[in-house]
């Protein structure tokens, strides 16, 4: 009976040109390969290789072997792959969300009403959410507008608006409130870890020199220690805190306030229910939002 392992190595045979390249690559002595693809031939009873003194080539037998060979590997990883996803969703709930915020209050309480579960996020644009969703890599995902059909389940749940932080010694730190195009042509401080908020920063600051920083401490450090602008919202200081020694001032453009929604495949509702409720007891009071 031919086995996996045979397959391998005679990929590898014909990857590295040579039996004794592929002994290395395999971590195997080359008289053990030898003996292995001769037990392969006795198993197909066709000979794969011309053999001469010192030197063996795959022959035409041994070519078409090897182009099946690689079909049955990759539908061998992807049963692997498939299985261990499947067993992966029955134990794990994967979010994916948009932005940062939404996960602040999603994980804790994912983890508090299924503690049998394990709870994974990332942070991804909504186009990978989208195709994550639709090919089962996640339960659900937090986009910032409306999305669905027959197939699924969407509603708003929570709202985050933007503001900007300056400095006091700011020349606008004294508004009531500013549009984006007001600090447009400055250099701010940004954190890389912001989801779409990057893009509409970028659309609608075009001008702007962003100081991109990846570490959360090295931006706070940063924050307290300059007298640049950069952004915060309402969930950021309700979840961490308003900034220091800075004023904040809201973003006056529609495009600064975002309302979350809530998106799961219908199949996966009953499997949520629990988290469906909870989310729900917000449903009315953001779609009041959105209306006014």
């Amino acid at each position: 009976m031919l086995e996996l392992y045979q397959l391998t190595q005679l990929i590898a045979i014909a990857e590295c040109g040579t039996m004794s390249g592929a002994a290395e690559q395999l971590h195997l002595s080359q008289p053990a390969l030898s003996r292995s693809m001769q037990k392969l031939e006795e198993e197909l009873q066709v000979t794969l290789f011309d053999r001469r003194k010192n030197k063996i080539a795959l022959n035409q037998n041994g070519e078409l072997a090897v182009q099946q060979a690689r079909r049955v590997v990759q539908q061998a990883q992807d049963l692997v792959e498939q299985v261990r996803a499947l067993d992966r969703s029955r134990h794990t709930i994967s979010i994916g969300s948009c932005a940062p915020a939404p996960l602040w209050r999603l994980v804790p309480l994912v983890s508090q009403l299924y503690p049998e579960m394990t709870v994974s996020s990332e942070m991804k644009d909504t186009d990978v959410l989208l195709d994550g969703l639709k090919s089962g890599a996640y339960q659900f995902i937090v986009l910032p507008f409306e999305w669905g059909g027959p197939e699924y389940c969407c509603f708003p749940f929570e709202k985050e608006k933007l503001y900007f932080s300056l400095p006091p010694a700011h020349p606008l730190s004294g508004a009531q409130g500013l549009y984006f195009k007001d600090i447009d042509g400055e250099s701010i401080l940004l954190f890389s870890q912001i989801g779409f908020w990057r893009d509409v920063c970028r659309n609608k600051m075009p001008l702007t020199h962003a100081l991109v920083q990846t570490e959360q401490e090295d931006f706070q450090a940063l924050v307290q220690a300059s007298a640049l602008p950069c952004f915060v919202s309402d969930l950021s200081m309700r979840w961490l805190g308003k900034p220091e020694k800075r004023v904040v001032i809201p973003v006056l453009d529609p495009e600064a306030s975002a309302v979350y929604h809530f998106v799961c495949r219908k199949e996966e509702k009953k499997k949520l229910s629990a988290l469906v409720q909870r989310l729900q007891a917000n449903k009315a009071q953001a779609e009041n939002v959105v209306g006014s």
